[in-house]
């Protein structure tokens, strides 16, 4: 490998999005995507071919509201001027909150200790049209209380792979972790807005492909009686992605916060 330049910088990005026009964070050939867009306006920025690296690799119509990113730039361009230009170039549903100069060793995704993720969803009959694309409809009567008594199960490290969606990873591969993953926190709460409307978070040292939707696509079985709490807490044992519930509509997804050292749950 040839040595690195000895004006390269490492560049850490704090951003949030509406994904609901992108075909989620990583760059494709013949669609929209976060990475890409950010991409193409530091090539403009800094006359430099940039790969922007995520903490992770959300869906098409997942939202971000502090996904974390980073680059490697040789250009002498200042933070502030960073940030301003990256804003007053990307459209109005990608804004860049914070640019800062980091060591050369961080890597958003590598580095990261914890990650923080919101769904929300209402049972109720109407959807408030304001609210259809950052809220999923799941009408029905929706028992709040059984739902809580699942969500015990999900703390601590298990096995996943019930709640797994195909092409996560290689499962050729017998190195690393597979689908073992470790939840810090998790709850259910009611949102304070007229319809019934409820928020799911979670934090965890990492999640599947599509994890945090089919996770809440199960609760909600739970929560509409179609499925029992003993059900529930018996499929991270059987692994098997076939008895869990469906996978959540993309719509009601945000990446609330993505953990370094300071403050980290794990900590």
């Amino acid at each position: 490998m040839g040595k690195q330049p000895l004006n390269l910088r490492n560049v850490k990005l704090t951003l949030s999005f509406d994904g609901t026009s992108f075909s989620g964070w990583q760059r494709q050939k013949n669609a929209r995507t976060i990475q890409g867009e950010l991409e193409d306006k530091l090539a403009i920025m800094t006359g430099e071919q940039t790969v922007v690296h995520g903490a992770g690799r959300t869906d098409a119509g997942v939202h971000a509201l502090a996904m974390t990113a980073h680059f490697a730039t040789s250009a002498t361009i200042s933070c502030f001027a960073f940030r301003r230009g990256l804003n007053s170039m990307l459209a109005e549903s990608i804004r860049v909150q914070q640019v800062e100069d980091v060591d050369l060793s961080f890597h958003s995704r590598i580095s990261a200790r914890a990650k923080a993720y919101q769904y929300f969803f209402t049972t109720d009959e109407l959807l408030p049209p304001c609210r259809r694309l950052y809220c999923a409809h799941l009408p029905g009567p929706f028992d709040m209380d059984r739902v809580a008594c699942c969500l015990p199960y999900i703390l601590g490290q298990h096995d996943f792979t019930s709640f797994e969606a195909t092409g996560s990873r290689d499962r050729e591969k017998t190195c690393g972790r597979g689908a073992i993953r470790e939840i810090f926190a998790v709850s259910l709460s009611p949102v304070a807005r007229p319809a019934r409307e409820y928020v799911f978070e979670i934090c965890g040292d990492g999640f599947l492909r599509k994890m945090v939707r089919n996770i809440v696509g199960t609760l909600i079985e739970v929560g509409q009686q179609r499925m029992t709490v003993n059900d529930f807490a018996g499929l991270l044992a059987r692994k098997d992605r076939n008895l869990a519930g469906p996978t959540a509509p993309a719509c009601g997804l945000f990446l609330k916060k993505v953990y370094y050292e300071e403050g980290c749950p794990a900590a």
